[in-house]
């Protein structure tokens, strides 16, 4: 989408991305503290970006890196801005930055149910790895697990 902008979130942009996060059924859902925390670095090496389009806060994404692993924890996307690319952008700047804190992969589990995340991160070159059984609640269902070989 044009007029598409990736940066790093601030503290001034939580109550914004809960707001969105609150209307995405899909998206984890962890509260508020648990992203201030991400901002203030508390816990594992992890990135919260923003995907801002014209102004407006059109998606988010969250990853971790664990030694040589990155996992994509999150990624939640407006509908207002689905299918013009914000996931897509979100996505490789996630990949990119778990590149550059030294993953050699990403991991990611994906409801088994949401075909069109699944050829996003087909797309990407994730593939499929296996199924964890009853990994979602709320409603239950099964992730497809999905990995990213890095190039070094």
């Amino acid at each position: 989408m044009n007029g598409t902008t990736i940066r790093s979130a601030v503290g001034a942009d939580l109550d914004e991305l809960m707001e969105l996060e609150r209307g995405v059924a899909e998206a984890p859902h962890w509260g508020i503290r648990a992203y201030a925390e991400i901002l203030a670095g508390q816990g594992l090496r992890r990135c919260l970006l923003l995907a801002e389009v014209e102004g407006r806060l059109g998606g988010f994404a969250v990853a971790a890196v664990a030694g040589s692993r990155g996992d994509l924890e999150s990624v939640a996307v407006a509908a207002w801005a689905r299918r013009s690319g914000v996931g897509k952008a979100l996505c490789k700047a996630v990949i990119g930055w778990c590149g550059d804190e030294g993953a050699t992969e990403v991991e990611l589990e994906v409801r088994l149910g949401s075909r069109g995340a699944q050829r996003l991160y087909e797309g990407l070159g994730f593939v499929v790895e296996g199924e964890r059984k009853g990994y979602y609640t709320d409603p239950v269902e099964d992730a497809v697990l999905m990995r990213l070989e890095l190039a070094g």
